[in-house]
């Protein structure tokens, strides 16, 4: 019970379960057996049973156990949104980044709009799908075995488009590249992001670089800049008052 409402609390915050180090004497053990530990020092009758007054292999309070335990939310959060939409349609949207260990991550989203009118996006299976929408990737827009090949084997009603956004950047690069001035620019600017953000010497060498200049342009004209400013606000100001 303490580590359902443990798991139910993190789960609703958007809180991680995890901390740095999960020893005995440890002050940093996650929020999920600093919850555990509140829950058991202030509900004796459950405490009784758990953590530290728990047999070893019963305390539920384990990496996979949590992970256990957040599945079942799922499963029981995706039945809630099942009822909502009932046999309505949705559309589906899937994007894919890399974090910053460069991990795949892929989001997958429903969009439908439920009975009070109001647009919800949420995540749930594919039978009453009418749209799709993923950017140029293969394994996404693939004639045969992209996910847009396979969901249309199941729903040929889940019609699939390309992203808009990514339409967009894709003009963007290729009129940039039919521009020599612009692709010198964007090569340059590329070297110099790839030659700064592998130092962390490099990058304390440009802020305190851009740090000093800014530090020389206030001493030179130090009323300049504020006072631009101040005379900006001021005829906002005025304008708000004529309207």
């Amino acid at each position: 019970m303490g580590s359902v409402r443990s798991t139910g609390f993190l789960i609703e915050n958007s809180l991680s379960f995890i901390g740095h180090n999960k020893s005995k004497d440890s002050f940093s053990k996650g929020p999920f057996l600093a919850t555990l530990k509140l829950i058991s020092e202030n509900n004796p009758d459950i405490g009784k049973y758990m953590l530290v007054n728990a047999k070893k292999n019963n305390k539920l309070a384990s990496p996979s156990m949590q992970k256990e335990i957040i599945e079942c939310f799922a499963k029981e959060v995706t039945k809630i949104i099942c009822k909502e939409i009932k046999d309505n349609v949705f559309g589906l949207l899937v994007g894919e980044s890399s974090d910053v260990s460069l991990k795949e991550q892929m989001a997958v989203v429903v969009r439908y709009v439920d009975k009070l009118g109001v647009v919800k996006e949420s995540f749930i299976g594919i039978a009453y799908v009418r749209g799709q929408s993923y950017d140029g990737a293969s394994n996404m827009r693939g004639e045969f075995n992209g996910l847009k090949a396979l969901i249309l084997k199941d729903n040929s009603s889940a019609h699939c488009i390309h992203c808009f956004a990514h339409q967009l950047q894709l003009v963007i690069v290729v009129v940039a590249k039919k521009h020599t001035g612009v692709k010198t620019f964007y090569e340059y600017l590329a070297m110099i992001v790839n030659t700064v953000s592998t130092s962390c010497k490099r990058k304390d060498m440009i802020c305190e670089t851009k740090k000093q200049r800014v530090e020389k342009k206030f001493k030179k004209d130090p009323n300049g800049s504020m006072g631009r400013l101040e005379e900006m606000m001021k005829q906002i100001l005025e304008r708000d008052q004529v309207t």
